[in-house]
């Protein structure tokens, strides 16, 4: 007997202002493609919510859930079990000192959240700087230091939460004399107005190394160095968010290596749980004993429950052996080269840039690109790819290409071939 499908609106709560619910319903997902009631077939190219880096339903993380859903799925949040020990031993292993404590929750707000409060204890002071395009959470310091969205209409914000210039190089803000981004200018300026707003409370400064939601905006090289030295002025915390681009998108197995910066709190989520709800905060034995002596609360119902911990065993397991990290800097080196061929033959194509399986593309146009971007992400769909438009004003016509660090060499090539008929398809019509 055939599913009834009502509008989605008549028993569901619409989360988002600016998007909306898409028009199929899904059935079931494997590998790289998601398929749905009507027997569609779409290639995922955002990984779920940028998060299944292994491709949906895994063999073996389908086997980890159901051998640990059996055993011990949930205990008291005061009471501890083995995968939770060993990824916390293990997550403390795979990154520089001295980030060797761990904390395991369950989404990126939720870990933001904690970095923060953890950041105001030990520093004492309240004041928190993000960029001015973040996307941190929708809990409630996440979403006081999130500026791309969701601020309008909740009445006042946390006092003493300053946004700091994006450093864009397709969209500078400070140019040089050769016309290029001044990034160091622009970090000056920034700086120079926070100080000037600040009650001399400065916290913490909570930043993704590659801003996604943002427009996937790669942060220069030199920049975090900069930004760290800024916050050791001013007795601040670096706090970097890595819930898309941490264990091995980017081609490192953590964005911040490229740039040989350690944050003071590193937060994981997305990636960590391979499209499970599992996310981390990582900080040093000072700041976690400083925390603790002051009386560090953040008792959660799911605070460092055994499944999915067990995931994020299986998940690091095979990240380690299948060398996922190269394959992520292979396979990017294959997107960026197909994407790069295809802004050579449309010249509609503005820019290219990103890191590994993390890669943005977006449109320039004299007309609306958020009108067009939506009007290629329509084709896409119909052609058989999923593809995800940057939900912010003006920035609709940027594209987050995030498939799994699991997809093939043919299946990256699908998906450029079915990009390049629907640019071809919208901008002919």
């Amino acid at each position: 007997m055939p599913h009834e499908t009502p509008a989605p609106e008549r028993h569901l709560v619409r989360y988002s202002g600016r998007g909306s619910f898409s028009p199929w319903i899904i059935d079931r997902a494997k590998g790289t493609s998601v398929f749905t009631e009507d027997g569609r077939e779409l290639l995922d190219f955002t990984s779920g919510q940028m998060s299944a880096i292994l491709g949906h339903a895994h063999p073996e993380i389908v086997a980890t859930v159901r051998e640990q859903v059996e055993k011990l799925d949930h205990l008291y949040s005061g009471m501890l079990s083995r995968p939770v020990l060993d990824l916390a031993r293990r997550l403390a292993e795979s990154l520089p000192a001295p980030l060797d404590k761990a904390m395991l929750l369950t989404t990126g707000a939720e870990a933001n959240e904690a970095a923060l409060r953890l950041a105001k204890l030990v520093t004492g002071k309240h004041e928190v700087v993000s960029f001015a395009r973040s996307w941190h959470g929708m809990t409630l310091a996440a979403a006081n230091a999130t500026y791309s969205a969701g601020r309008h209409g909740y009445g006042p914000a946390a006092p003493g939460n300053f946004a700091l210039p994006v450093p864009d190089r397709y969209r500078p803000g400070l140019v040089d004399a050769d016309g290029d981004l001044d990034w160091r200018r622009q970090l000056d300026l920034g700086f120079d107005l926070i100080d000037a707003q600040s009650v001399g409370s400065l916290a913490a400064c909570l930043v993704e190394p590659i801003l996604s939601s943002g427009g996937v905006v790669d942060l220069p090289p030199g920049y975090l160095a900069a930004l760290k030295d800024k916050c050791r002025e001013r007795g601040m915390l670096l706090i970097l968010d890595e819930a898309q681009t941490g264990l091995c998108r980017t081609g490192d197995w953590y964005a911040f290596e490229r740039d040989g910066v350690v944050p003071d709190i590193l937060t994981l989520s997305k990636t960590l749980g391979a499209g499970l709800p599992l996310a981390a905060v990582l900080t040093s034995t000072e700041i976690e004993r400083e925390a603790h002596e002051r009386g560090f609360l953040f008792f959660t119902t799911h605070v460092n429950d055994p499944l999915p911990a067990a995931v994020g065993n299986t998940v690091l397991d095979v990240l380690t052996r299948d060398r996922l990290d190269l394959r992520a800097r292979e396979l990017g080196k294959r997107l960026r080269g197909g994407l790069d061929e295809l802004a050579r033959r449309h010249p509609v194509i503005g820019d290219v840039r990103g890191r590994g399986l993390l890669v943005g593309l977006e449109l320039s146009s004299e007309g609306d690109t958020d009108e067009l971007g939506a009007a290629v992400t329509r084709r896409c769909a119909e052609l058989g790819l999923h593809m995800n438009i940057v939900q912010l004003p003006g920035l609709g016509g940027t594209f987050r290409i995030a498939p799994p660090l699991t997809a093939t060499e043919a299946e990256i090539d699908r998906g450029l071939s079915i990009l390049d008929s629907a640019l071809e398809s919208v901008t002919a019509g």
